[in-house]
């Protein structure tokens, strides 16, 4: 008896702390496999209970796997990253389709002498999530595969102030009515973003990050994260939720954890105990925007270079960029790090500006960073040089510029000198935005 009470008046705190707050958990297909998903059910049913705001976001890759393997269709990757062709989108859909239901009605039990008797939980799921498409990177089209590009706070947040857990599968949906097949750690991070949530939960086949010896990592300082993200980059499993995680705290959500879904009980022990079951991650930041200075030109190097690389961007020389550094404006971390950068040419003449170099460090991703430099160009094009239309040429990022306000347009709606110098093999699209 004097056991049970100890453990209730130990919890109560963490009790007190967690209600009403918002927990995203991320479960990648493998866990649905495990011997020990019936109990994380019955745990998450018991948080719902306890007042936390539950948004449960599950994997399929297995299942797609064996989906795939029973329509004896081969699975294509690039660089770990699926290539979801029609064929293969197809299995996508049923695999992700049979997964959804099966964890909704295990979240639907009631049985008598269970963890869920009583627990009458309601459970949603619909196209909460705006998708868009991956595209064609190093001239390889990877088809239905996709990002999140928008997650729908404010449908989500009404059905978990009405009590119920929210239920997101790895499929997004376009504005024209496509799928996209999108990844459990990408839909994750972005909704724990979004909703401001106060933690990301990742689950994983070990307990958490582990050192040389074999020793749990109980703690990982943010500046230490990429350390750790070498260290695991041969389990592409763990080194996705660490990623996850890291991604989530440098956009403002407090804390994540990885923990095991093989553990019984791993859940509950994370957030109501001291020494928690896994591997804690937590960070806080902020930035400014300011024009560029020929100090920046290393840090702008930094962040275009990957992409011309690539091909996305065209490439700039260190000489060229040092002359046309006063065009640049950046988004600083406050450790003076160069997080975000964009440029203005304008066109005087045709009262024409274009906008160039939209990048983001990767860390930063879905911060909303270039949606507020744009912003800031937007207002430089207009009151200081009497602009009245911006455009920007892009190969990957069309949708992007679209959801900001931009037109597609033809080669004649550019000022004659840029037109002139339209280079026909990237075959960029030309998107127009009247200011």
């Amino acid at each position: 008896m004097n056991n049970y009470v100890k453990f209730f008046r130990d919890t109560s705190p963490y009790i007190n702390m967690h209600r009403g707050k918002t927990f995203v958990l991320a479960l990648p297909g493998e866990s649905l496999h495990s011997d020990n998903f019936g109990h994380i059910i019955h745990d998450i049913a018991l948080l719902n209970n306890l007042g936390i705001k539950i948004v449960l976001v599950h994997g399929a890759k297995p299942q797609i796997e064996a989906k795939l393997d029973q329509c004896n269709i081969k699975a294509e990757f690039c660089k770990n990253t699926r290539i979801t062709n029609t064929e293969t989108m197809s299995c996508v859909k049923e695999a992700v389709g049979s997964t959804t239901i099966a964890i909704e009605a295990l979240l639907s039990m009631g049985m008598p002498n269970s963890p869920m008797q009583g627990a009458r939980l309601r459970v949603i799921s619909g196209n909460f999530i705006t998708a868009k498409p991956v595209g064609i990177r190093n001239g390889i089209d990877f088809h239905h595969t996709g990002e999140v590009r928008r997650i729908d706070r404010a449908g989500i947040k009404r059905q978990l102030d009405d009590g119920a857990v929210v239920l997101l599968a790895p499929l997004g949906y376009s504005p024209t009515g496509e799928a996209f097949n999108l990844t459990c750690e990408d839909v994750a991070t972005q909704a724990a973003i979004t909703l401001e949530a106060e933690k990301l939960i990742c689950f994983c086949g070990e307990q958490g990050v582990s050192d040389g010896k074999g020793k749990l990592v109980r703690t990982i300082d943010m500046v230490d994260v990429r350390h750790w993200l070498d260290q695991v980059k041969e389990n592409m499993r763990l080194h996705s939720a660490l990623r996850a995680g890291f991604d989530a705290c440098l956009n403002d959500v407090p804390r994540s954890h990885l923990i095991s879904y093989a553990e019984d009980g791993a859940l509950l022990q994370e957030l109501f105990t001291r020494e928690g079951s896994g591997t804690l991650l937590s960070h806080h930041g902020g930035e400014t925007i300011r024009q560029a200075t020929i100090d920046d030109v290393g840090g702008v190097l930094e962040l275009i270079t990957p992409l011309e690389e690539s091909g996305a961007l065209m490439k700039r020389s260190r000489e060229l960029l040092e002359t046309e550094i006063s065009r640049f404006y950046v988004v600083a971390h406050p450790e003076g790090m160069i997080i975000a950068c964009a440029a203005l040419y304008p066109f005087v003449g045709t009262k024409s500006g274009e906008l160039a170099c939209v990048v983001t460090h990767p860390d930063f991703h879905k911060r909303g960073l270039a949606a507020r430099l744009l912003e800031t160009l937007e207002q430089k094009a207009k009151d200081e040089l009497g602009l009245n239309q911006m455009f920007v040429l892009t190969t990957q990022a069309a949708h992007w510029f679209q959801e900001q306000g931009f037109n597609e347009s033809p080669l004649e709606e550019l000022p004659a000198e840029k037109a002139a110098l339209y280079n026909w093999q990237r075959n960029s699209k030309i998107l127009l935005k009247k200011l």
